[in-house]
């Protein structure tokens, strides 16, 4: 699943405005970079709020103190184009946010942003509280499958923990799946993440799920590339975009790298989620919403048009901000209000 590019990194370590303070005349200083303001751009449940504490998470995990450095606005920062920097930054914000002792990936697998994969898990609790009178629902009655977990297992990490829902994560990439159950058994969590190949290359939902199987939500960060090419150049501009296109240093083409099938499918974004669209009509009995990732807002008419015609109940574009990244995701359900309810209601009595 593909990763935010490189200028969307939210920017928690940079400084935000302070209000200006009365000083004595002199002459104007030299214009000096500035850096936009993120705080409050989160989901105000995110625990990724304003800036990073190093000297923290460095206490925790001292292997981040070689990837420090001073970014141009003179506070701590990483390397964001160095991958293992990017690798052992995660694990420290994983380690000291939410009591996850241990995670790795393999070399060339994707390595996701935290702050932003977290505000989709937020958004996704306020989606199931909008049925649930505004309560979020928690606890291990809540279940979610995750299409395409990767070797990270990011989401099902986060949303055990803020919410302690269960999961159920999916993917077609052996290595991928042998890593994500490296790090479920390592925290312990076997009971609350399970792990399932999708054996099927081609098929999102078909010949998944067990008939007697329910999800209250389905979560997915589609391949937005519709080839290795598109990946390719698209993180070149954004890299000459910021100024780090530098031919005397050899770049990674991502700088959260990802294997073919979390960056690209063939009819990239819009094919994968009018798949997944069509597909989910054969469990509609089985998921309460289905939800997915739209990186590019011009394509939310086409995939609106094919939610109408799948003859979806509901639809729902629930927009989210972090940093510079405006991202959003869609949902639909095919069950009315009052089906939702009754179904909230059941899952509340069997946890009764």
């Amino acid at each position: 699943m593909p990763a935010f590019p490189p200028d969307t990194v939210p920017s928690m370590h940079q400084p935000p405005k302070r209000p200006a303070r009365p000083r004595p005349k002199q002459p104007a200083p030299a214009a000096q970079p500035r850096a936009p303001v993120s705080k409050g751009e989160l989901h105000p449940r995110n625990r990724h709020q304003g800036r990073y504490d190093f000297p923290a998470l460095i206490a925790g995990s001292p292997e981040l103190a070689r990837f420090v450095v001073i970014n141009p606005y003179g506070k701590e920062s990483i390397d964001f184009a160095n991958p293992e920097a990017v690798k052992v930054f995660n694990r420290a914000l994983l380690k000291q946010f939410y009591g996850i002792e241990h995670w790795d990936i393999p070399p060339g697998y994707l390595c996701p942003p935290i702050p932003g994969r977290a505000d989709y898990i937020h958004a996704l609790a306020d989606l199931l509280a909008a049925d649930a009178g505004g309560e979020v629902p928690r606890g291990a009655q809540v279940q979610v499958l995750d299409i395409g977990s990767g070797a990270n297992c990011i989401y099902p990490l986060l949303g055990q923990r803020e919410y302690g829902w269960r999961f159920l994560g999916t993917e077609i990439d052996a290595t991928a799946l042998a890593a994500a159950r490296t790090i479920v058994q390592a925290n312990g969590l076997e009971r609350a993440i399970g792990l399932r190949q999708q054996m099927a290359a081609k098929h999102i939902f078909h010949g998944l799920l067990q008939a007697d199987e329910r999800f209250d939500l389905s979560l997915c960060n589609p391949p937005f590339h519709s080839s290795a090419e598109e990946a390719t150049q698209g993180s070149q501009r954004k890299w000459k975009n910021l100024g780090k296109l530098d031919p005397r240093r050899k770049l990674p083409l991502l700088n959260f790298g990802g294997q073919s099938s979390e960056l690209w499918c063939e009819g990239g974004e819009i094919a994968f989620i009018r798949r997944m669209i069509a597909e989910s009509r054969e469990v509609a009995q089985q998921v309460l919403w289905f939800t997915s990732l739209v990186s590019k807002g011009g394509n939310l008419q086409q995939i609106e048009r094919a939610l109408h015609n799948s003859g979806a109940v509901e639809v729902r574009t629930v927009s989210m901000s972090q940093g510079q990244k405006q991202s959003r995701f869609v949902a639909w359900t095919f069950h009315s209000a009052e089906q939702r309810a009754a179904w909230l209601q059941r899952r509340g009595a069997a946890q009764g």
